[in-house]
């Protein structure tokens, strides 16, 4: 029940003081929580807070290498890190629904992106691929086709959405099949199949989400199937043409058969079992990796990461960095239920998959589930080119969320 005083009434004064005091005290909890809330209202937080784990989790596992391992130089590490953040806050200041309708600059940049290793006077070779361009003056070496990844599910993306769910014409589904083949060729020519594949798996599942019939799809990936095997068959056969290389041809063989070669091609896969088998529960740590300490498991900071990470941290720390990527793909796969947008889900449908991909594959390969390829581990494995292109594709999600209807 409301009181009312008179006009001169002592209780008058006292009533003002408490209304005023009180007035002033919500303000101060409202002001709390809105400075609570604001941040989440710019920034995804759940994907954040995965992301920064599996950063300062990789950097630890980095630095354990940079102690037996020369070339896992950890300052180097920590600068990529430091570019990635620069390109990912770039990422998310921008909004990213004015690339919806610019699919063909988008295509252009896919192409530039990819042939730029060719380009004499830049480009740098390692490891018999040519991937890699050096900056002028500044000497610093990036590969091209990392960020290229990015760029191509942005172009799927963008020509995707067009079709709102719903993929009608089989011309329209071999227009986006033709397209994306476009990126996937131009890296096999460098050679690099990881990366191809990589593109193609994140591209051909954008294609799917966008509403590709189920029998479409099913014949697409019965064709990839004959083709693929065809290209092995011609391979292994003298006098046809081969168009996987020598080293690629071994991966596969050793895969199936791993003593086929064990001192050779099938070296590097047997090494990084042991060093798996070897972690035990809790590993033998941080520093005490005996198979890439003693110069045995050859890329244990790059493409065997995982296994030199399970070797110091056991089977904890592998857990520990499988949650921590399953709540990063949780949590990205949620946002992409919340937003109406077609293009924001299919970017983040692309994205999804080329982490889970990148992630099955690295693993993979390490226990012997999968064959060998050039596939770095996301946001753990060393290499600023991987680093910035994985950390602006965490700018682009967090772009997806700050950009929102914000009923969403």
């Amino acid at each position: 029940m409301a009181l009312s005083f008179g006009k001169d009434s002592p209780a008058q004064g006292i009533g003002e003081k408490a209304h005023t005091t009180f007035s002033r005290g919500a303000g101060s909890a409202r002001g709390a929580r809105m400075s609570s809330t604001g941040i989440s209202q710019v920034l995804y937080m759940p994907q954040l807070l995965f992301t920064l784990a599996l950063i300062v989790f990789g950097a630890v596992v980095i630095w354990s290498a940079s102690l037996t391992i020369p070339e896992a130089s950890f300052p180097r590490h920590i600068f990529g890190i430091i570019l990635g953040m620069v390109g990912a806050y770039g990422v998310w200041r921008y909004d990213y629904r004015t690339l919806s309708n610019v699919s063909t600059a988008l295509l252009i940049a896919d192409v530039v992106l990819m042939l730029l290793p060719k380009v004499p006077g830049i480009s740098w070779s390692a490891m018999g691929m040519t991937g890699w361009i050096r900056i002028p003056i500044i000497g610093l070496r990036f590969q091209p086709s990392e960020l290229a990844k990015l760029v191509t599910i942005l172009l799927m993306a963008s020509l995707g959405a067009e079709y709102n769910g719903r993929i009608e014409t089989l011309r329209d589904y071999l227009k986006l099949c033709g397209i994306l083949t476009i990126p996937f060729l131009l890296i096999l020519t460098q050679p690099d199949l990881g990366t191809g594949l990589i593109v193609l798996v994140a591209g051909a599942s954008i294609i799917i989400c966008a509403g590709a019939p189920r029998s479409w799809v099913l014949v697409t990936i019965g064709i990839v199937v004959l083709g693929a095997t065809l290209v092995v068959v011609t391979s292994l056969t003298p006098g046809l043409p081969h168009l996987l290389k020598q080293y690629q041809l071994n991966r596969l063989i050793v895969f199936v058969d791993p003593s086929v070669d064990p001192s050779g091609d099938g070296y590097n896969l047997q090494q990084a079992k042991i060093a798996v088998g070897s972690g035990g529960f809790f590993g033998k740590g941080v520093g005490n990796a005996t198979q890439s300490g003693s110069g045995f498991l050859p890329e244990a900071h790059t493409d065997f990461v995982f296994a030199l990470m399970a070797e110091e941290f056991g089977f904890v720390g592998s857990t520990l960095l499988l949650a921590l990527f399953g709540g990063l793909i949780f949590s990205t796969i949620s946002l992409a239920q919340r937003v109406e947008s077609p293009f924001a889900k299919l970017i983040l449908v692309g994205i999804v998959t080329m982490w889970s991909f990148q992630l099955l594959q690295n693993v993979g390969m390490c226990i012997g589930l999968m064959p060998i390829t050039g596939i770095p581990l996301p946001f753990v494995s060393f290499g600023s080119s991987s680093m910035v292109s994985q950390l602006m594709s965490v700018g682009m999600v967090q772009s997806v969320w700050r950009h929102r209807p914000k009923a969403a």
